[in-house]
C-alpha cells in the first residue's frame, strides 16, 4: 500500500502593521495568529518585517523628515528574546500554531544595529530559530546589518521541513539551494509587498526548483496605513501574497491591495512526487562538478579569552579542517597551527 501522508492546512497572512510602531503591530499580529489557527492553518506567515514595517524610508534618507523615521525604526526594533517576542510565542502556544513572522531584529548587545529577521515560532511557544537576512538589497543597506550562515536551518516540524528566505535572498540562489540541500518541504517566502519586487517570478521559481511548497507572503501598506509625516519618504505596498505548489502553481492568491489570510492544503505526497522529476539535493546534483560549502559559524565582532581558550579554539578548527580535507598531511597541519599562533608546547597542553 504504501506510505500514507496527512494533509495539512498553510496560511499567508496579509495585513498592515500598525507603521513603525512595534508593540501595536504586536497585539495586531496576535489576532491575526487567532484568525489563522481558526481557518484550520497548521502554520500562519507574516511579511517581511511585518513587525514594525519595512524600512522603504531608506530610500530617500537626504529627505529632511529621514532621520526621524531612522531614530523611530530603531526605537521599535524587536530584540530577540524580549517582551515582544514573548508576546507573540504565548500567542502562538494558545492558537496552537507554527508562526513565521518578519522582524526588524534590534541587536540586544549595541542596540544600534536593526537585521531584517526571519523568526520561527513553534506551536508550543517556543522560539525555533531565526534568520537574518544575509545581504540587504539596494537602499536597504543603509538601515540593516548583515546575517551569517549560522541561521541557514531547516526545521523539523509534525508536517513537514520547515525554512524561509527574505525577499532578494532568493535573487541570490546560494542561500535557497542551502535550504534545498537540507530537504525543505515547506518554504516561507516573505517579501515587503508588491508585484514591483519579482516575489511572484523567485518565489514560483523556488517552489519548483525545491520540489516544496511556498508561502509567500508580501507585506500590505496602504495609503490609509502610512502616518502623515512620513507620507513623502514611505513607499505604499499592495501585498500581493499567494501560496504555491511544488509545482510552481498557485494554490491561492494572489491577493492585492487588501487584507486577509489566504489559506490552502498540502501533503508531503505531493512533494515526494514533484522530486521524482527532479531533485536538486538528490538524483537531479553533479556533486563530482560541484562542490558546495555552507559556513555555518555564527559571525563574532570580537573574542574574548583566556590562553587556555585560545589553544582550545585553534585546536577545534585544526580539527575541522582535518574533517573537511583542507589538512591532509603533516605539512598542512604544521602550517595550520603555525598561523593560528598554536605551538607544539602549547597544543600539547591544549589536547
Amino acid at each position: 500500500m504504501g506510505d500514507e501522508f496527512q494533509d495539512f492546512t498553510l496560511a499567508a497572512v496579509q495585513a498592515a502593521p500598525v507603521y513603525m510602531d512595534r508593540d501595536a503591530s504586536i497585539d495586531k499580529a496576535c489576532g491575526l495568529i487567532d484568525e489563522a489557527a481558526a481557518s484550520g492553518a497548521h502554520l500562519a506567515v507574516f511579511g517581511e518585517t511585518w513587525v514594525p514595517g519595512y524600512a522603504s524610508f531608506a530610500r530617500w534618507l537626504g529627505h529632511p523628515s529621514a532621520w526621524n523615521a531612522v531614530k523611530r525604526f530603531i526605537a521599535n526594533g524587536v530584540e530577540i528574546p524580549s517582551p515582544a517576542t514573548e508576546k507573540l510565542c504565548q500567542a502562538a502556544r494558545r492558537a496552537g500554531i507554527d508562526v513565521a513572522i518578519g522582524v526588524a531584529e534590534r541587536d540586544s548587545t549595541t542596540q544600534g544595529s536593526i537585521y531584517c529577521t526571519l523568526l520561527f515560532i513553534g506551536r508550543d511557544g517556543s522560539i525555533i530559530g531565526k534568520h537574518r537576512k544575509l545581504k540587504p538589497t539596494f537602499y536597504e543597506r543603509a538601515v540593516w546589518g548583515e546575517g551569517d550562515g549560522s541561521t541557514l536551518v531547516v526545521y523539523d516540524r509534525p508536517y513537514g521541513k520547515l525554512g524561509g528566505l527574505n525577499c532578494w535572498e532568493h535573487q541570490m540562489v546560494l542561500p535557497g539551494y542551502a535550504l534545498i540541500a537540507q530537504g525543505v518541504q515547506v518554504h516561507a517566502a516573505v517579501w515587503p509587498g508588491g508585484t514591483f519586487t519579482r516575489q511572484d517570478v523567485l518565489s514560483r521559481a523556488f517552489a519548483m526548483q525545491a520540489g516544496a511548497y511556498v508561502v509567500m507572503t508580501g507585506g500590505l501598506l496602504r495609503k490609509e496605513d502610512i502616518p502623515d509625516e512620513m507620507a513623502d519618504i514611505v513607499l505604499p505596498m499592495n501585498g500581493h501574497s499567494g501560496i504555491i505548489g511544488p509545482n510552481g502553481a498557485y494554490l491561492a492568491g494572489p491577493l492585492d491591495e487588501q487584507e486577509g489570510i489566504l489559506t490552502a492544503q498540502a501533503n508531503l505526497g505531493e512533494v515526494m512526487a514533484q522530486r521524482m522529476v527532479s531533485d536538486h539535493a538528490g538524483h537531479y546534483t553533479r556533486p563530482d562538478v560541484f562542490d558546495f560549502r555552507v559556513n555555518r559559524r555564527p559571525k563574532r565582532v570580537a573574542t574574548f579569552e583566556d590562553e587556555a581558550a585560545a589553544v582550545q579554539d585553534a585546536l577545534d578548527r585544526v580539527r575541522q579542517g582535518i574533517a573537511n580535507g583542507d589538512i591532509s598531511d603533516q605539512r598542512e597541519l604544521a602550517g595550520a597551527l603555525e598561523d593560528l599562533g598554536v605551538t607544539a608546547e602549547r597544543a600539547a597542553r591544549g589536547s
